[in-house]
């Protein structure tokens, strides 16, 4: 089922998602909908706040995305990330695998048509659970990378405008105010 994807202004994404404890039908039910839902809007990552659900439960898939490369590794060892995605993460953490930080374009589902640059670090150590209940972990750089530091933030209450600089963020304001006038009118007539 497709859901309804959350836009900024939405209180939802400002608020911390709560730990997974186990993978519930009800959990499984809601990754096949986000899925279903982030393929649709034609996303790489969707955060359960964005449809939402204040969890700690994030997906990505950077399948077919040639433009900007992923890495990831498993035990050290290089291997195809497209044979891992989609990437199911729930309860995620992760630390910087080395101090390199690289700018690098990002958009948001729940900001459509919004992109500037962010500063991240460019390659990470993961571990979360997955939609089996196993735990897993992987190192990832490139795209993957920034995609799980991105949907991550959303799971903190963080949100990509957050980490832009000043001038960008500046610059954005009128489209990001658009969003938030429409969410909050949108939410006033649910009233």
């Amino acid at each position: 089922m497709i859901l309804d994807i959350v836009k900024y202004g939405n209180p939802v994404l400002r608020q911390k998602g709560e730990c997974v404890e186990e993978v519930t039908s009800e959990i499984s039910q809601l990754i096949d909908n986000m899925l279903e839902t982030m393929h649709e809007a034609r996303g790489i990552g969707l955060a359960a706040q964005q449809v939402g659900r204040p969890l700690q439960l994030a997906i990505i898939d950077v399948t077919g995305v040639e433009d900007r490369p992923s890495r990831m590794s498993l035990d050290g060892e290089p291997v195809n990330p497209e044979d891992y995605m989609p990437l199911i993460l729930i309860n995620p953490e992760w630390i910087a695998a080395s101090d390199v930080k690289e700018d690098g374009g990002e958009g948001c589902l729940s900001f459509p048509d919004v992109y500037g640059e962010i500063n991240r670090p460019e390659e990470i150590d993961v571990t979360a659970t997955d939609e089996n209940g196993e735990q897993v972990a992987f190192r990832c750089g490139g795209l993957l990378a920034r995609a799980i530091q991105h949907e991550w933030d959303h799971l903190q209450g963080i949100l990509f405008i957050d980490r832009m600089d000043a001038i960008v963020r500046t610059q954005l304001k009128p489209e990001v105010d658009a969003i938030q006038i429409e969410t909050k009118n949108s939410l006033d007539n649910q009233r």
